[in-house]
C-alpha cells in the first residue's frame, strides 16, 4: 500500500476497481486544515482521464507494471499483433487498448505496458511522433499563404490528417500521435 506521499507521475494505481496511471499531480497543503493531492489519473485500459483529490492519510493500491519494447506486425479485424525484440514472442492487443491507432505503420516498435505479475498487456503507447510519407494531399490554392491555412492528406496508412498548403503527395513528414498534428516535414 503506498500513502499519499508516495504519489508522483507515471505510477500506477487501482482505483475504481480499473487500473489507472497519475498524469498530473500537485500536493496541497492549505493554511487552514489536511493537506491533500489533486490528481490527473488516465485509465490504461480505456484512456480516459479523470480528475480525484486524495485527501491526508489517504491509503493507495499501488499496481506494478513493466514497459516493454514490442514490434508492431500486423492487424487483423479484431485487433494488433506485436512481437517482443528480446525472445521473438508474440502478443495480441484489441484495437480498443491502443489510442491513435491509425498512426502504426508495421515495424515501428511501441512500448506495451504489461502487469508485471500475469504479465498481460493493459495498453500501448505509440512513440511521440512518426514519420509518415503523404500519399494524397488536396492542390494547394495561390493566394491563401497571408495566414496558416491547412489542407487534407491522406499519409501512408489510410489516416486523414491536416497539412500546410506547401505539402505536397509523396514527401515525408513528422505528426504527433497524441493529436494527430502536422509538425514539419522531414528531407
Amino acid at each position: 500500500m503506498a500513502t499519499m506521499g508516495d504519489i508522483k507521475k507515471g505510477l500506477c494505481i487501482n482505483f475504481n476497481d480499473d487500473i489507472y496511471k497519475v498524469v498530473e499531480f500537485l500536493h496541497v497543503k492549505p493554511g487552514k486544515g489536511p493537506a491533500f493531492v489533486r490528481t490527473k489519473l488516465k485509465s490504461i485500459t480505456t484512456g480516459k482521464v479523470v480528475d480525484n483529490t486524495f485527501s491526508a492519510g489517504s491509503k493507495i493500491e499501488e499496481v506494478k507494471v513493466i514497459t516493454r519494447k514490442f514490434q508492431y506486425l500486423y492487424d487483423d479485424e479484431n485487433g494488433f499483433h506485436f512481437m517482443n525484440n528480446d525472445d521473438f514472442s508474440q502478443i495480441y492487443l484489441d484495437k480498443e487498448m491502443i489510442e491513435n491507432s491509425q498512426f502504426m505503420k508495421p515495424g515501428e516498435e511501441v512500448m506495451i505496458i504489461l502487469k508485471e505479475e500475469e504479465e498481460t498487456p493493459l495498453s500501448a503507447e505509440l512513440p511521440l511522433s512518426v514519420v509518415m510519407e503523404v500519399i494524397e494531399a488536396d492542390p494547394g490554392v495561390k493566394g491563401n499563404t497571408a495566414t496558416n491555412a491547412l489542407k487534407n492528406a491522406v499519409i501512408e496508412t489510410g489516416a486523414r490528417i491536416l497539412v500546410p498548403l506547401f505539402i505536397e503527395a509523396g514527401e515525408k513528414i513528422k505528426i504527433n500521435t497524441e493529436d494527430g498534428s502536422y509538425i514539419e516535414r522531414v528531407k
